[in-house]
Protein backbone atom coordinates (compact mmCIF):
# COMPACT_ATOMS: atom_id res chain seq x y z
CA UNK A 1 0.00 0.00 0.00
CA UNK A 2 1.53 3.54 -1.23
CA UNK A 3 0.87 6.89 0.91
CA UNK A 4 -0.22 9.64 -0.61
CA UNK A 5 0.61 12.96 1.07
CA UNK A 6 0.07 15.84 -1.10
CA UNK A 7 2.40 18.57 -1.54
CA UNK A 8 0.77 21.31 1.01
CA UNK A 9 0.87 18.60 3.62
CA UNK A 10 4.51 18.16 2.85
CA UNK A 11 5.17 21.63 3.05
CA UNK A 12 3.45 22.40 6.65
CA UNK A 13 5.34 19.15 7.95
CA UNK A 14 8.65 20.64 6.73
CA UNK A 15 7.95 24.12 7.79
CA UNK A 16 6.39 22.74 11.32
CA UNK A 17 10.15 20.76 11.09
CA UNK A 18 11.89 24.17 10.59
CA UNK A 19 10.05 26.43 13.38
CA UNK A 20 10.94 23.27 15.91
CA UNK A 21 15.10 23.35 14.26
CA UNK A 22 14.80 27.31 14.58
CA UNK A 23 13.76 27.05 18.30
CA UNK A 24 16.37 23.92 19.32
CA UNK A 25 19.00 26.46 17.36
CA UNK A 26 18.69 29.55 19.25
CA UNK A 27 18.78 27.26 23.03
CA UNK A 28 22.08 25.72 21.45
CA UNK A 29 23.06 29.26 20.47
CA UNK A 30 21.12 31.87 23.25
CA UNK A 31 22.48 30.09 26.42
CA UNK A 32 20.09 28.59 29.50
CA UNK A 33 17.83 31.44 29.52
CA UNK A 34 16.33 30.04 26.08
CA UNK A 35 14.96 27.08 27.73
CA UNK A 36 12.20 29.37 28.54
CA UNK A 37 11.48 30.32 25.40
CA UNK A 38 8.01 30.94 24.00
CA UNK A 39 6.50 30.28 20.83
CA UNK A 40 3.71 31.87 19.43
CA UNK A 41 1.26 30.17 16.69
CA UNK A 42 -2.07 30.82 14.79
CA UNK A 43 -0.08 33.67 13.12
CA UNK A 44 -0.40 35.06 9.50
CA UNK A 45 2.74 35.64 7.76
CA UNK A 46 4.02 37.55 10.63
CA UNK A 47 6.57 40.54 10.03
CA UNK A 48 7.28 42.59 12.72
CA UNK A 49 7.30 41.93 17.09
CA UNK A 50 7.68 44.78 19.01
CA UNK A 51 7.50 45.16 22.59
CA UNK A 52 6.24 47.94 24.44
CA UNK A 53 8.09 49.92 26.02
CA UNK A 54 5.57 50.10 29.41
CA UNK A 55 6.92 46.64 29.47
CA UNK A 56 3.12 45.80 29.70
CA UNK A 57 3.26 44.16 26.32
CA UNK A 58 3.96 42.96 23.02
CA UNK A 59 2.34 43.34 19.35
CA UNK A 60 2.76 41.39 16.47
CA UNK A 61 1.73 42.39 12.98
CA UNK A 62 0.13 39.93 10.81
CA UNK A 63 0.63 40.31 7.12
CA UNK A 64 -2.24 37.56 6.31
CA UNK A 65 -1.91 37.65 2.49
CA UNK A 66 -0.20 39.26 -0.42
CA UNK A 67 2.38 41.89 1.40
CA UNK A 68 1.54 44.41 -1.76
CA UNK A 69 -2.24 44.11 -1.92
CA UNK A 70 -4.82 46.55 -0.38
CA UNK A 71 -6.70 44.00 0.74
CA UNK A 72 -8.31 45.56 4.26
CA UNK A 73 -7.25 42.04 5.74
CA UNK A 74 -4.27 42.80 7.77
CA UNK A 75 -4.38 41.98 11.65
CA UNK A 76 -2.18 43.27 14.99
CA UNK A 77 -1.98 40.45 17.65
CA UNK A 78 -1.75 41.81 21.00
CA UNK A 79 0.30 39.79 23.88
CA UNK A 80 -0.16 40.47 27.86
CA UNK A 81 3.56 40.80 29.95
CA UNK A 82 4.21 37.22 30.31
CA UNK A 83 3.97 36.65 26.11
CA UNK A 84 0.61 35.14 26.26
CA UNK A 85 -1.59 35.59 23.41
CA UNK A 86 -4.96 38.23 24.49
CA UNK A 87 -6.29 38.31 21.19
CA UNK A 88 -5.10 37.37 18.16
CA UNK A 89 -6.90 39.77 16.33
CA UNK A 90 -6.84 42.89 18.42
CA UNK A 91 -6.58 45.17 15.36
CA UNK A 92 -8.18 43.52 12.45
CA UNK A 93 -8.90 45.30 8.92
CA UNK A 94 -12.34 45.94 7.76
CA UNK A 95 -13.69 46.03 11.33
CA UNK A 96 -15.61 49.15 11.89
CA UNK A 97 -13.33 51.90 10.43
CA UNK A 98 -10.43 50.41 10.56
CA UNK A 99 -7.87 49.93 7.47
CA UNK A 100 -5.18 47.96 7.53
CA UNK A 101 -3.51 46.41 4.56
CA UNK A 102 -0.15 44.72 5.11
CA UNK A 103 0.77 45.87 8.51
CA UNK A 104 4.71 45.78 8.67
CA UNK A 105 6.93 47.37 11.08
CA UNK A 106 5.72 49.20 14.10
CA UNK A 107 7.07 51.52 17.02
CA UNK A 108 5.10 53.09 19.59
CA UNK A 109 5.12 56.78 20.63
CA UNK A 110 2.49 58.24 23.39
CA UNK A 111 0.38 54.79 23.55
CA UNK A 112 0.03 54.96 19.63
CA UNK A 113 1.22 51.99 17.89
CA UNK A 114 2.00 53.27 14.56
CA UNK A 115 2.32 50.96 11.58
CA UNK A 116 3.97 50.92 8.25
CA UNK A 117 0.85 49.90 6.02
CA UNK A 118 2.24 50.36 2.50
CA UNK A 119 1.68 54.34 1.68
CA UNK A 120 0.54 54.97 5.07
CA UNK A 121 1.78 54.84 8.78
CA UNK A 122 -1.30 54.02 10.86
CA UNK A 123 -1.67 55.34 14.13
CA UNK A 124 -4.15 53.06 16.95
CA UNK A 125 -4.88 52.96 20.67
CA UNK A 126 -2.28 50.83 22.31
CA UNK A 127 -5.32 49.60 24.49
CA UNK A 128 -8.49 49.81 22.76
CA UNK A 129 -7.23 49.26 19.29
CA UNK A 130 -9.20 52.08 17.98
CA UNK A 131 -7.70 53.87 14.59
CA UNK A 132 -6.31 57.02 16.09
CA UNK A 133 -4.10 58.70 13.07
CA UNK A 134 -3.94 58.27 9.36
CA UNK A 135 -0.63 59.75 7.85
CA UNK A 136 -0.33 59.06 3.91
CA UNK A 137 2.82 59.00 2.07
CA UNK A 138 1.13 58.46 -1.03
CA UNK A 139 1.72 61.85 -2.69
CA UNK A 140 5.60 61.43 -1.99
CA UNK A 141 4.97 58.21 -4.43
CA UNK A 142 5.84 55.77 -1.78
CA UNK A 143 5.52 52.38 -3.06
CA UNK A 144 5.36 50.02 0.13
CA UNK A 145 6.79 51.02 3.90
CA UNK A 146 8.83 48.36 5.43
CA UNK A 147 9.58 49.49 8.94
CA UNK A 148 8.93 52.20 11.25
CA UNK A 149 11.40 53.82 14.05
CA UNK A 150 11.14 56.39 17.10
CA UNK A 151 13.98 58.76 17.97
CA UNK A 152 12.52 59.12 21.55
CA UNK A 153 11.49 63.12 20.92
CA UNK A 154 8.73 62.54 19.18
CA UNK A 155 9.70 61.79 15.41
CA UNK A 156 9.42 58.57 13.64
CA UNK A 157 11.57 57.56 10.43
CA UNK A 158 9.86 55.35 7.58
CA UNK A 159 12.01 53.05 5.13
CA UNK A 160 10.27 52.15 2.21
CA UNK A 161 12.79 49.90 0.10
CA UNK A 162 11.70 49.88 -3.42
CA UNK A 163 11.77 54.07 -3.70
CA UNK A 164 15.46 54.00 -1.60
CA UNK A 165 13.86 56.69 0.88
CA UNK A 166 13.22 57.08 4.15
CA UNK A 167 10.79 59.80 5.33
CA UNK A 168 11.02 61.71 8.77
CA UNK A 169 7.27 62.36 10.45
CA UNK A 170 6.96 64.83 13.24
CA UNK A 171 4.41 63.60 15.64
CA UNK A 172 4.53 67.09 17.59
CA UNK A 173 3.53 68.62 14.67
CA UNK A 174 0.47 67.53 12.93
CA UNK A 175 2.57 64.50 11.39
CA UNK A 176 4.45 66.63 9.48
CA UNK A 177 5.90 64.33 6.76
CA UNK A 178 9.15 64.99 4.72
CA UNK A 179 11.85 63.17 2.99
CA UNK A 180 15.14 62.47 5.45
CA UNK A 181 17.19 60.68 2.38
CA UNK A 182 16.45 59.50 -0.85
CA UNK A 183 19.29 57.49 -2.42
CA UNK A 184 20.09 54.62 -4.40
CA UNK A 185 22.85 53.45 -1.90
CA UNK A 186 20.30 52.70 0.44
CA UNK A 187 20.10 49.61 -1.53
CA UNK A 188 16.53 48.63 -0.54
CA UNK A 189 16.00 49.49 3.24
CA UNK A 190 14.04 47.76 5.50
CA UNK A 191 14.46 47.43 9.03
CA UNK A 192 14.89 51.18 11.36
CA UNK A 193 16.36 51.40 14.93
CA UNK A 194 17.44 54.24 16.50
CA UNK A 195 20.95 53.46 18.47
CA UNK A 196 20.63 53.89 22.11
CA UNK A 197 23.53 55.87 22.64
CA UNK A 198 24.60 58.15 19.45
CA UNK A 199 20.58 58.33 18.76
CA UNK A 200 21.77 57.91 15.15
CA UNK A 201 19.36 56.34 12.76
CA UNK A 202 20.27 52.65 11.72
CA UNK A 203 18.90 51.02 8.41
CA UNK A 204 19.36 47.55 7.38
CA UNK A 205 18.73 47.06 3.60
CA UNK A 206 17.31 44.26 1.91
CA UNK A 207 19.03 44.30 -1.59
CA UNK A 208 23.03 44.16 -0.82
CA UNK A 209 23.01 43.28 2.84
CA UNK A 210 24.11 46.63 4.09
CA UNK A 211 24.11 47.87 7.70
CA UNK A 212 24.19 52.30 7.48
CA UNK A 213 23.69 55.04 9.54
CA UNK A 214 22.15 58.02 8.41
CA UNK A 215 22.28 61.22 10.79
CA UNK A 216 20.16 63.81 11.43
CA UNK A 217 20.76 65.71 7.73
CA UNK A 218 20.65 62.71 5.73
CA UNK A 219 24.02 61.34 5.54
CA UNK A 220 24.97 57.92 4.82
CA UNK A 221 27.59 56.18 6.73
CA UNK A 222 28.22 52.35 5.82
CA UNK A 223 28.63 50.48 8.76
CA UNK A 224 29.18 47.32 7.65
CA UNK A 225 28.62 45.35 4.08
CA UNK A 226 29.67 42.45 1.96
CA UNK A 227 32.98 42.28 0.34
CA UNK A 228 34.37 41.30 -3.25
CA UNK A 229 35.48 38.25 -1.46
CA UNK A 230 32.75 37.55 1.43
CA UNK A 231 29.11 37.70 1.16
CA UNK A 232 28.41 37.31 5.11
CA UNK A 233 25.30 39.11 4.48
CA UNK A 234 21.96 38.14 2.25
CA UNK A 235 18.82 39.76 2.86
CA UNK A 236 18.69 42.14 5.95
CA UNK A 237 15.08 42.41 6.90
CA UNK A 238 15.09 43.58 10.47
CA UNK A 239 17.35 45.44 13.36
CA UNK A 240 17.12 46.39 17.02
CA UNK A 241 19.85 46.87 20.46
CA UNK A 242 19.56 45.47 23.48
CA UNK A 243 20.42 47.62 26.92
CA UNK A 244 23.97 47.11 26.70
CA UNK A 245 24.35 48.32 22.53
CA UNK A 246 24.71 45.13 21.26
CA UNK A 247 22.92 45.29 17.85
CA UNK A 248 20.86 42.38 16.56
CA UNK A 249 19.93 42.12 12.35
CA UNK A 250 18.11 39.25 10.79
CA UNK A 251 18.64 38.07 7.37
CA UNK A 252 15.58 36.80 6.17
CA UNK A 253 16.92 34.14 3.13
CA UNK A 254 19.95 33.16 4.95
CA UNK A 255 17.76 32.16 8.42
CA UNK A 256 20.11 33.98 10.87
CA UNK A 257 20.73 36.33 13.22
CA UNK A 258 23.79 38.13 14.06
CA UNK A 259 24.84 40.37 16.76
CA UNK A 260 27.06 43.54 16.28
CA UNK A 261 28.83 44.52 19.40
CA UNK A 262 30.15 47.93 20.17
CA UNK A 263 33.38 46.98 19.25
CA UNK A 264 32.03 45.84 15.77
CA UNK A 265 33.20 42.64 16.18
CA UNK A 266 29.95 39.90 14.46
CA UNK A 267 28.70 36.69 16.23
CA UNK A 268 25.65 34.75 14.88
CA UNK A 269 23.44 34.20 17.89
CA UNK A 270 21.17 31.71 16.30
CA UNK A 271 20.91 30.15 12.32
CA UNK A 272 18.84 27.78 10.29
CA UNK A 273 16.06 29.79 11.19
CA UNK A 274 12.54 29.84 8.46
CA UNK A 275 12.40 33.25 6.91
CA UNK A 276 13.28 35.38 10.66
CA UNK A 277 11.93 38.91 9.58
CA UNK A 278 11.71 42.20 11.81
CA UNK A 279 12.99 40.82 14.97
CA UNK A 280 12.73 43.21 18.13
CA UNK A 281 14.33 43.36 21.23
CA UNK A 282 12.58 43.90 24.97
CA UNK A 283 15.79 45.42 26.56
CA UNK A 284 14.19 45.15 29.86
CA UNK A 285 13.64 42.01 30.05
CA UNK A 286 16.53 41.16 28.02
CA UNK A 287 14.83 39.16 25.41
CA UNK A 288 14.70 38.56 21.45
CA UNK A 289 11.56 38.66 19.58
CA UNK A 290 11.89 36.64 16.18
CA UNK A 291 8.67 36.29 13.76
CA UNK A 292 9.11 33.43 11.44
CA UNK A 293 7.04 35.17 8.14
CA UNK A 294 6.70 32.12 6.32
CA UNK A 295 6.58 29.82 9.41
CA UNK A 296 2.80 31.26 10.74
CA UNK A 297 5.04 31.65 14.01
CA UNK A 298 7.04 33.94 16.39
CA UNK A 299 8.93 32.98 19.54
CA UNK A 300 10.66 35.29 22.57
CA UNK A 301 14.15 34.27 23.77
CA UNK A 302 16.63 34.89 26.64
CA UNK A 303 19.84 37.00 25.38
CA UNK A 304 23.29 35.91 26.66
CA UNK A 305 25.77 38.32 27.69
CA UNK A 306 28.47 38.09 24.25
CA UNK A 307 31.57 36.93 24.71
CA UNK A 308 34.01 39.49 25.11
CA UNK A 309 36.80 37.46 24.05
CA UNK A 310 38.16 37.18 20.62
CA UNK A 311 39.72 33.48 21.44
CA UNK A 312 36.31 31.61 21.64
CA UNK A 313 35.46 30.20 18.56
CA UNK A 314 32.53 28.29 16.92
CA UNK A 315 32.27 24.64 16.77
CA UNK A 316 29.96 21.48 15.93
CA UNK A 317 29.88 21.22 19.58
CA UNK A 318 27.61 24.38 19.51
CA UNK A 319 24.77 22.35 17.85
CA UNK A 320 25.07 19.71 19.69
CA UNK A 321 27.36 17.34 18.35
CA UNK A 322 30.14 15.59 19.95
CA UNK A 323 32.94 13.75 18.23
CA UNK A 324 35.68 11.25 19.52
CA UNK A 325 38.95 12.53 20.59
CA UNK A 326 41.99 11.70 18.67
CA UNK A 327 42.81 8.26 19.84
CA UNK A 328 38.96 7.37 21.23
CA UNK A 329 36.54 5.12 19.46
CA UNK A 330 33.51 6.30 18.91
CA UNK A 331 30.92 4.41 21.05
Amino acid sequence: MHLLISSSTCSQVWLQFRVLAASLSLFVLLGPAAAEALQITGLQTPQSFLADPSGEQYFISNVNGDPAAKDNNGFITKLDQAGKVVKLQFIRGGDGDTILHAPKGMAIVNQVLYVADLDAVRGFDTTTGRPVVTVSLARFESAALADVAHDGHGVLYASDPETNTIYRIDTTREHAVSVLVRDASLAGPRGLALHPKTGRLIVVSWNKGKILEVSGDGVITELASNSFFSSRFHNLDGVDFDSLGNMYVSDFTAGKVWRMRPDHKFDVIAEFLPSPADIGVDRKKHLILVPYHYGNAAEMNGLESPVKSDTKTRSFADYGFSFPKQGQESK
